[in-house]
């Protein structure tokens, strides 16, 4: 059976990567590695968090076509390669996408096959800006910039199919989980797979 394909988004600081970390122990699902021109974090290793690369490098694949999608987000290109992701789900596993909302609404416009899409939302605004100034990592007007920017993310949430609330981990990895399951009992993704062969 072909894998499901599961968009997550969110905003800088609303625990995108602690959640998807515990999700990859519970289920079948594989990370999707995306392609950044961004400079790594420390204890971010290439190959396994990112693929790290030039902005020349990066727009020589976008004209070769070589992504999934792609996006320019606070200044940095970030984009999924097409290849890996098509074979995962051939495959049969589940892949996320951790990916920003303008990659995320081209994926919705455009994908022909089975996905469904999760926004991760922190408790609050104030909660956002603490996680952020807690990592101590950033200086303080790229914390300003991405707060202006998941203000304006939130504007997108209805776009998505469903919304997480990251109070605790625990509780939103059950959350996706339960929509994990769900999404395995629509009709939609059956139909799909029935005509694309998914059973066979």
């Amino acid at each position: 059976m072909r894998g499901m394909l599961i968009i997550i988004s969110g905003a800088s600081g609303a625990g995108k990567g602690t959640i998807i970390k515990e999700l990859l122990e519970h289920e079948k699902f594989s990370l999707s590695v995306s392609r950044t021109t961004r400079t790594p974090r420390v204890g971010e290793i290439d190959g396994i968090h990112y693929y790290f690369t030039s902005r020349a490098e990066f727009e020589r694949l976008i004209d070769e076509n070589a992504f999934f999608e792609y996006a320019e987000y606070n200044g940095n290109y970030y984009g999924t390669p097409i290849e890996n992701v098509e074979k995962k789900l051939a495959e049969g596993t589940n892949v996320i996408l951790e990916i920003e909302v303008q990659g995320a609404l081209k994926i919705m416009d455009f994908y022909g096959n089975p996905f469904f899409s999760i926004f991760m939302l922190p408790p609050s605004l104030t909660e956002l800006e603490k996680r952020l100034r807690e990592r101590g990592t950033q200086a303080e007007d790229d914390i300003l910039r991405r707060l202006k920017i998941a203000q304006s993310e939130v504007l997108y949430v209805d776009r998505y199919d469903y919304f997480v609330v990251n109070d605790t981990v625990e509780k939103a990895v059950f959350d996706i989980l339960n929509i994990v399951n769900t999404e395995k009992l629509r009709t939609k993704y059956c139909n799909a797979l029935l005509q694309k062969g998914g059973f066979i």
